[in-house]
């Protein structure tokens, strides 16, 4: 009964955690690693192929981003998640394969030209298709047998429509624990989804700290904030420029908006004109359109029964073509726009950005997380002048950072989560926080008469005897990049190590003369390198 830590250990993106059962390995969540978190995405540090069962807590990116690459190397599992989030997770799967493609394409243009190698995609939008050969679903609250010993739990976690902390509970020669992984725990008060329901009972959390180490800004009135925001940069001959995750985030801006629009709360320009920059945050939208019994907040429910569009509003406009995101450029009609990438590093946010951030009338607000190391960070540590499709473009711009609408749980409210579970569990994995916050949130829980620690990479933890087997490692992405290789060429060799193990347990019943010949090779190549 073996914890493996995977990713997002002392970062924030790049979530995967492996547990060890009565001979299988179930694997929550396989996300890609974003900003500075990056590592090597094509990396996996453990074998595809022995992973026999995926849970997913949520659609997001940096919980999902790689799991076609885990089917495309060897899984062939059984993926388990509610059915809210396999529909999301289509959506993003495939954007993310998209980008994917378009990134090695643009690569090879350069390469050909330099003599540099080929490079394929992480990923292909058939990898990404392929993975929905193995999904299955639930509601919350629904008990699902998973394999010998091992029953899981989905309870809604308030971060995003469909997602989840999962209970397990757990029972391997005689002994039962039960382990909640908390996924991203939402924030409270936020529109459209409930608020994350707490849980009671556990042995072991694992739990996420992004905003361990502060509380959000207060924000009496979401709507009234926005509002004045819209109204002074409209008004001035600007546009709002809003980076923003096309899935929940740009749907929770158009809720606001359409209040704003209902109240007149815009005074300078009462018609202003919204467009949605993004092919998947109208793919998206379509989902959170279509049933959504179990998964809406009373007030959401209410304006459902009342036959109103949470999403509608006069002069909304919904951006398909390249072609069409370019001319919003060349309008000088003020406006608002909301695109991706939520954190600017990739979509067509970056084109916006471009054109407006060099503009004193302009504003761009942030209302969401931004990963250190990703271009919104840097904005909003106020750099002066940002490089931007080869041009040196200066800031400019009015920069708002409207944390009101992170979808996280703040530092009080991650507390107060803990504190739900009584009696204390025996230990809780602190996980999802940069290294200056996993540790600190980690020793104040200890403080409250927790055991708790911030985990590493490729930590491993007796679940059974409650004791760490091996400590893992710290991937500081600010290391030199031969340190940084060095440490995932280790890991590497261990994760191919796990797999000859795996496959030797296999070779039982085959012939004595093929498994002699293999013991001697596997012995021969240990002397080799021992020497």
């Amino acid at each position: 009964m073996k914890l493996h830590f995977y990713g997002a250990d002392r970062c924030v993106t790049g979530s995967c955690h492996c547990l060890e059962i009565n001979g299988k390995k179930i694997l929550v969540d396989c996300g890609l690693q974003q900003g500075r978190d990056e590592l090597d995405n094509r990396y996996l540090a453990f074998a595809p192929g022995n992973i026999d069962i995926l849970l997913v807590t949520h659609a997001h990116i940096d919980h999902t981003g790689r799991i076609p690459l885990l089917v495309k190397n060897g899984f062939h599992g059984r993926i388990l998640t509610t059915r809210l989030t396999a529909d999301l997770m289509k959506i993003m799967l495939l954007d993310s394969a998209h980008i994917q493609e378009s990134d090695a394409e643009y690569e090879n243009r350069k390469g050909e030209r330099a003599g540099r190698e080929h490079v394929d995609p992480l990923y292909t939008e058939q990898d990404a298709l392929d993975v929905f050969k193995y999904v299955t679903t639930c509601e919350y609250k629904e008990k699902v047998d998973l394999c010998e010993g091992v029953s899981a739990v989905f309870t809604d976690a308030g971060h995003l429509l469909g997602s989840a902390s999962i209970t397990l509970e757990l029972e391997e020669n005689g002994v039962h624990k039960t382990i909640v992984f908390s996924g991203d725990i939402g924030n409270v008060d936020q529109p459209i989804i409930r608020d994350p329901q707490l849980l009671k009972k556990a042995d072991y959390v694992v739990m996420e700290s992004t905003y361990g180490d502060r509380n959000h800004t207060e924000v009496w009135s979401y709507t009234d904030e926005l509002a004045e925001i819209i109204d002074e940069t409209l008004g001035k001959g600007g546009n709002v420029v809003i980076p923003s995750f096309a899935v929940g985030r740009t749907q929770e801006l158009l809720y606001f908006i359409r209040e704003i629009k209902d109240q007149k709360l815009v005074k300078s320009t009462p018609n202003f004109p919204v467009y949605i920059d993004s092919p998947l945050a109208k793919a998206a939208t379509t989902v959170f359109c279509g049933d959504l019994r179990g998964y809406l907040d009373e007030q959401a429910l209410d304006l459902v029964k009342d036959g109103t569009h949470m999403f509608t509003f006069p002069n909304l406009n919904l951006v398909e073509s390249s072609e069409e995101s370019k001319m919003l450029n060349m309008d000088t009609t003020p406006k608002v726009i909301i695109s991706a990438s939520g954190m600017c590093d990739a979509g067509r946010i970056r084109h916006h950005l471009k054109h407006n951030l060099w503009r004193a009338n302009s504003a761009v607000v942030f209302v969401g997380f931004q990963s250190p190391g990703t271009l919104g960070r840097r904005l909003l540590d106020g750099v002066e002048k940002v490089k931007l499709f080869g041009e040196e473009i200066a800031v400019k711009a009015k920069i708002v950072n409207f944390q009101g609408l992170s979808s996280h749980a703040d530092h009080d409210h991650l507390v107060e989560w803990i504190k739900a579970f009584d009696p204390k569990p025996a230990h809780v994995f602190v996980v999802h926080g940069d290294e200056d916050v996993a540790p600190v949130f980690a020793e104040e829980l200890n403080s409250l008469g927790f055991h708790a620690h911030a985990a590493k990479f490729t930590e491993c933890y007796d679940l059974a005897a409650n004791e760490m087997v091996s400590e893992g490692y710290i991937s500081e992405r600010k290391r030199t990049a031969q340190k940084s290789r060095a440490d995932n060429l280790y890991a590497k060799l261990v994760a191919a190590a796990e797999s000859l193990l795996e496959f030797a347990k296999r070779c039982k019943g085959r012939p004595n003369k093929d498994i002699s010949a293999l013991t001697g090779q596997i012995i021969s190549l240990i002397e080799r390198f021992r020497e």
